[in-house]
């Protein structure tokens, strides 16, 4: 009885990761107040003092050409690890990882040309900035990478490191967007957001596989 909590949590987080990109959604829509609120502080950061190379390095962290390659080559390690152990579906980790971000643009592009919000002041283009394509492609492709390196790591500084580490970049990369003008801050808000869905949905895919698995093993 004490283990059934456990599996609710990533659904609980899953759904309000939902609610929150619903609300940030109603607010640029409808023009509310936390959409001025966020151009405002917009405008501020673009402002601020730290160099035009340094912001547009952290910015391109989020590029594919980047981003994309990172994961790849983690999941194609955390593979080979989990085939060398023995593990059961070993590749169904970097599988579900891999479907994750390619999920990106599936569910980016048409919100996009859904909701077609101007960007900031300067930007090429009419509308399409919500939500950012870049934040959310950072926070998946690293995110999975470090859900896939987690269990390989046996102590757990090196696991609250590892986290510690993805959050800090991926706040980078959302930084960088906002202070080079490519994004409002709730685009990438929004991004982290989907970011978050899809990862949960990974989590919850390879625990149920894993239970599946388990259950059917003899002996236990």
């Amino acid at each position: 009885m004490s283990a059934s909590p456990a599996p609710r949590r990533p659904a609980l987080t899953l759904s309000l990761c939902v609610l929150l990109f619903a609300l940030l959604t109603w607010q640029v829509v409808a023009e509310g107040p936390l959409r001025r609120v966020d151009e405002r502080a917009g405008r501020a950061l673009t402002g601020s003092r730290l160099p035009d190379r340094a912001a547009e390095f952290l910015a391109d962290l989020g590029n594919i050409s980047v981003a994309v390659p990172v994961l790849v080559a983690v999941a194609a390690y955390a593979a080979w690890r989990a085939r060398q152990s023995g593990t059961s579906r070993w590749w169904l980790p970097a599988v579900a990882a891999l479907v994750a971000l390619a999920a990106v643009p599936a569910l980016v592009a048409p919100l996009k040309a859904l909701i077609d919000r101007p960007g900031p002041p300067g930007t090429a283009g009419d509308g399409g900035f919500f939500p950012s394509g870049h934040a959310a492609t950072a926070a998946v492709a690293y995110g999975a990478a470090a859900l896939l390196l987690l269990p390989l790591l046996r102590g757990a500084y090196g696991r609250r490191e590892l986290v510690i580490g993805c959050c800090l970049l991926n706040a980078a990369v959302g930084f960088g967007l906002v202070r080079r003008g490519y994004h409002w801050p709730l685009d990438v808000a929004a991004s982290w957001c989907l970011a978050a869905v899809l990862l949960q949905a990974m989590l919850l895919l390879v625990s149920r596989s894993t239970r599946r698995s388990s259950s059917r093993t003899p002996g236990c």
